[in-house]
């Protein structure tokens, strides 16, 4: 067997070892937590809210960001907004380990999406919503694409509920993209971060099918307006 080979063969062993492991420890995402939260300071930043979303702390709303955005998303809000958010997540194994990344941002959870649990992220979400007054974040071309591609679950929620869509975008100035279907950026090394909050989208109630389509491209098409990615040197 080629060394080539023999390495392959070990880390897809140890790749498949790792994904074995249902539940880490705590103290194992406490670490990258306080590590994204002390870069946002460390390295430059910038936030561009239209509305004035923040300024206002005037929860409920349902936030989109893109898959690919996802590493300094929770780091960028403060902890009141945090710990007034309640992020969609997949019921997969990998989906477990953001929720548990999530928790150490002070951010609560509903597991699933529009292709399992549908019904039970629709009642989570709905309660977080209405009864609880929070931020409902989703990813909408999670968890597995095509990338930046709306799903239907935002809009619906949105309609049945009557709160405003907030498209969310975090942009970095230089990063390094992974090879998965997202093509998952991380910053590189004092590049600048850039979150845009854009204008909020009102989504009419008992809309057909039809409407339901061109709702969701519309929402795509806002997030897709403020989401840049750079040119690969």
């Amino acid at each position: 067997m080629k060394v080539e080979e023999k390495k392959e063969k070990k880390m897809n062993s140890l790749t498949y070892k790792f994904r074995q492991i249902k539940n880490f420890p705590d103290w194992v995402y406490w670490f990258p937590a306080k590590l994204l939260l002390l870069m946002r300071y460390i390295m430059r930043t910038e936030i561009i809210d239209e509305d004035n979303t923040i300024a206002e702390k005037n929860p409920p709303a349902i936030t989109v960001t893109w898959h690919n955005r996802l590493l300094f998303f929770p780091a960028m809000f403060d902890r009141w907004e945090r710990e007034h958010t309640v992020a969609v997540i997949s019921a997969s194994r990998d989906g477990e380990y953001i929720a548990d990344l999530c928790r150490q941002f002070g951010i609560k959870s509903v597991r699933g999406s529009s292709s399992r649990k549908a019904v039970q992220v629709l009642l989570g979400a709905t309660k977080a919503i209405l009864k609880e007054k929070k931020y409902v974040s989703f990813t909408p071309d999670g968890p597995r694409g095509p990338k930046y591609t709306m799903s239907r679950g935002p809009i619906h929620l949105a309609s049945e509920t009557g709160v405003r869509i907030l498209p969310i975008a975090v942009n970095y100035s230089s990063y390094w993209e992974l090879k998965g279907w997202d093509r998952f950026q991380i910053p590189k090394p004092w590049a600048k971060i850039t979150m845009h909050i854009g204008k909020a989208i009102f989504i009419p109630k008992n809309l057909t099918e039809e409407e339901m389509d061109t709702w969701r491209l519309k929402v795509q098409e806002q997030l897709n307006a403020i989401t840049v990615d750079k040119k690969k040197e």
